[in-house]
């Protein structure tokens, strides 16, 4: 009978070492806290060849299927109008809400069932008699995840400083990640560093596609100033509640796991977080600054037409300057 689900659990002395017929201990565990360390995905050693393959297509995609098809038929003029680093910045709201819609689909499942309900682990089929394992399928996400700040990073002309931290380390810490998993039986910390950032990962898709999503808007609807006011209150509340919950689930999560890391990890993964946690605050100021923004010329336009401008007020306001769009992460 596996260890995980056995009524003795292998746990570790002070030393590091494993030792077998301990105590549960008193206080409950979550299931990622029981989980041993073993093998993600026998796709591992091709992880290189999996990321550069999905930013070959997102490339693609965005010069035949985006650029060259689907925008000028959906935002015809509008899209036209837009200068080059607009429309790289329009590019990768679109990429980046499309990848986070498939990585909310695709990894749900797998995602709860390794790390939290269940039996399963990484090594259990997605169906029955099914070849692909749920390690399979979140190692491809974990690269998809990768893909979508790589193309950023490489399609954006302005980004701001903390922005590009966050992006350069959320690409390099889903890699190490996986690349330790290749040698799970002498890296103690592989598999638990890999869930910590499936923890990560699925914290900041949730937090992320509602600015994506509000950039959107406000590019097609920039004249709407009511609408946009309330797109950027409400994503820059999503984007606080976010990082406080995904604060706390890493507080316990590292509270669940701290007896089997190692000193560096220890080290390392709280001083991440804080860099992940200050990207994500930067972000939410940024939304909250363009709602104050909105409510500004909404108040404005709502003065204009009080004192009898008409039309000739409706033409001004829909000829104002365009406002920068935040950077959010």
């Amino acid at each position: 009978m596996p260890a995980l689900f056995s009524p003795t659990l292998l746990i570790r002395d002070v030393s590091g070492v494993e030792s077998e017929g301990s105590e549960r201990p008193h206080f409950f565990q979550p299931k990622f806290a029981r989980i041993e360390n073993q093998a993600i995905s026998i796709l591992v050693p091709y992880s290189g060849l999996i990321l550069s393959c999905i930013v070959c297509i997102l490339v693609i995609l965005r010069l035949y299927v985006f650029e060259g098809f689907l925008f000028p038929r959906l935002y015809g003029h509008l899209y036209r109008n837009f200068s080059d680093e607009t429309k790289r910045t329009f590019m990768n709201h679109h990429i980046g809400g499309m990848i986070k819609i498939i990585l909310l689909i695709a990894g749900a499942y797998p995602w709860t069932h390794v790390l939290f309900v269940g039996n399963e682990d990484f090594d259990t089929p997605m169906a029955h008699h099914s070849k692909v394992t749920m390690g399979d399928l979140l190692l491809v996400l974990t690269q998809l995840f990768a893909s979508m700040y790589v193309f950023e990073l490489l399609i954006r002309v302005k980004l701001s400083p903390i922005a590009m931290a966050h992006h350069i380390g959320a690409i390099v810490i889903a890699e190490v990640a996986v690349a330790l998993s290749l040698e799970y039986k002498k890296q103690k910390d592989a598999t638990i560093e890999y869930m910590l950032c499936l923890v990560w990962g699925a914290f900041d898709v949730l937090a992320e596609f509602w600015p994506n999503l509000a950039i959107i808007l406000y590019r097609v609807k920039k004249d709407n100033h009511y609408l946009l006011s309330q797109v950027f209150f409400i994503t820059a509340i999503i984007t606080v509640l976010g990082t406080t919950a995904e604060t706390v689930m890493i507080f316990v999560f590292l509270g669940s796991v701290w007896h089997r890391l190692s000193l560096d990890f220890k080290v390392a993964t709280p001083i991440l977080h804080v860099v992940f946690m200050a990207a994500q605050v930067h972000g939410s100021r940024i939304l909250f600054s363009m709602y104050k923004r909105q409510k500004q010329a909404l108040r404005e336009q709502e003065k204009r037409k009080e004192s009898g401008a008409g039309k000739n007020s409706d033409k001004e306001t829909a000829s104002e300057p365009t406002m920068a769009a935040p950077e959010t992460c």
